[in-house]
C-alpha cells in the first residue's frame, strides 16, 4: 500500500517556519506514534522502494528573517515560504519517505571565509559579501591576518601562500571569487540549528518510520568553503598538500537509493553545488542514474541582496542543466506518485 498524500498532523502550524520555539520531543514522540498506528504506517526498513530526502542546510541562519543569511529570493520571503512547503511535504509524504538527510552549515568565526581571516595594510577586515578575487591577494588589497595564526597553530607565511593559491583555485573552477560571508551558522549558536517546525518534523519521521536522521555536518574546516555536502571547494593547500576530501561514504549512500529528492538552501550555492557535484558522479557513473534524482524546485530559493548581489539567473540556469542532464524538476503542486518515473519506482510499496 502506497502511503502517499496523508493529511498535515494537527500539531503544524503554517505560521510555525517563522518562530523559534522549544520542539516539545516527549509529546510529539507520542503523537507520531499514534499517528502512525492511525494511518497503518510501517516501518522504514520494510520499504520496497527506498527514497531519501536531502534536505540541505534547512537552518535559521538561512531560513529565518532577520538572522545572518537569511535566502530571501526575489520575493523576499523565499526560505521561509519553502520551510512551510517542506514540511507539508515530509507529513503528506511520511509513508513514502524512508529517510531524511538533513545537511548542516558548520562555522566557527576563524575561517577563510569570514572577516577576521584577512585584513589589508591598514589593519582593517573585509566587509561582508566582499568578492575578494587572486588579484586582490597579489596586489595585497587583502592579506591573511597573522593574528589568527597562532589560534588555528598555522605558519602565517604557508597561510598567505595558501589564500592565493585558495582564490586562484577558486577562480579556476568557474565558480565564484572567495566571498566574504557574514558570520553565520556558528556552531553552538541558534543559527546553526534547524529551523524549528523543520527539525519537528523530522523528528516526527523518525518515530513514526523507525528511520534515524541521517545528519551530515559540513564546513568546519577553516582552510575552504564547504558549498557542497558532498565535497569542499578546495581540496588541496599550495604545497599540494590534501586538506580535505570528498565524502565518499555519503555519495555512495545516495546512489543507493532507488529515489532522491533534494530541496533546501540556497538553489544559488549549497544546493546547487550539491546537485552538480552529485551530478559529477552520475556522469561518470552511470548516466542514467541522473533519473533518480528529484529537484524540488518550489523548495529552495537564491541567494539576493537588493542592491548587492542576484544569483536568480545563475540559480536557474543551473537547473535547466541538471534537467537536461536527466535529473526531474518538480513542484509542490505535482503529487509525489506523479512526478516523472516516481511510480514505478514507488510500485510495490
Amino acid at each position: 500500500m502506497v502511503h502517499a498524500d496523508l493529511p498535515i498532523p494537527p500539531h503544524f502550524s503554517s505560521e510555525s517556519t517563522e518562530r523559534i520555539y522549544r520542539v516539545p520531543y516527549q509529546d510529539l514522540a507520542v503523537q507520531a506514534a499514534d499517528w502512525a498506528r492511525l494511518h497503518s504506517l510501517k516501518p522504514a526498513a520494510e520499504d520496497a522502494a527506498r527514497i531519501a530526502l536531502l534536505a540541505v542546510d534547512v537552518q535559521n541562519t538561512f531560513c529565518m528573517p532577520g538572522f545572518e543569511l537569511f535566502v530571501a529570493g526575489r520575493s523576499g520571503r523565499g526560505a521561509v515560504d519553502d520551510s512551510r512547503r517542506l514540511c507539508e511535504f515530509l507529513y503528506r509524504n511520511l509513508g513514502v519517505i524512508t529517510q531524511v538527510i538533513p545537511t548542516m552549515d558548520t562555522h566557527q568565526a576563524m575561517q577563510i571565509f569570514h572577516a577576521i581571516y584577512l585584513v589589508n595594510d591598514r589593519g582593517e577586515h573585509p566587509s561582508p559579501f566582499t568578492q575578494v578575487s587572486a588579484a586582490d591577494v597579489e596586489l595585497g588589497r587583502w592579506t591573511f591576518n597573522p593574528e589568527v595564526a597562532r589560534s588555528l597553530n598555522l605558519d602565517p607565511g604557508d597561510a598567505r601562500k595558501h589564500l592565493l593559491h585558495y582564490a586562484h583555485a577558486l577562480q579556476n573552477t568557474g565558480k565564484y571569487e572567495l566571498s566574504i560571508w557574514p558570520y553565520h551558522s556558528m556552531l553552538g549558536g541558534i543559527g546553526h540549528a534547524l529551523v524549528p517546525a523543520f527539525e519537528e518534523a523530522v523528528f516526527f519521521h523518525t518515530i513514526a518510520r523507525y528511520s534515524q536522521a541521517d545528519f551530515r555536518l559540513k564546513g568546519h574546516n577553516p582552510a575552504t568553503e564547504h558549498y557542497s555536502v558532498l565535497g569542499p571547494e578546495v581540496r588541496t593547500d599550495a604545497q599540494g598538500r590534501e586538506i580535505a576530501q570528498k565524502d565518499e561514504e555519503l555519495i555512495e549512500m545516495l546512489l543507493s537509493f532507488d529515489a532522491v529528492i533534494i530541496a533546501g538552501q540556497a538553489k544559488s550555492h549549497c544546493v546547487a553545488w550539491t546537485v552538480e557535484d552529485l551530478l559529477n558522479v552520475v556522469t561518470k557513473r552511470d548516466r542514467r542514474l541522473a533519473e533518480r534524482i528529484y529537484l524540488l524546485e518550489d523548495y529552495t530559493s537564491p541567494v539576493v541582496v537588493p542592491g548587492v548581489i542576484d544569483y536568480t539567473d545563475q540559480a536557474d540556469d543551473g537547473y535547466r542543466r541538471f534537467a537536461q542532464a536527466g535529473m526531474h524538476r518538480v513542484r509542490s503542486t505535482e503529487p509525489i506518485k506523479g512526478w516523472p518515473g516516481m511510480h514505478a519506482a514507488m510500485e510495490g510499496i
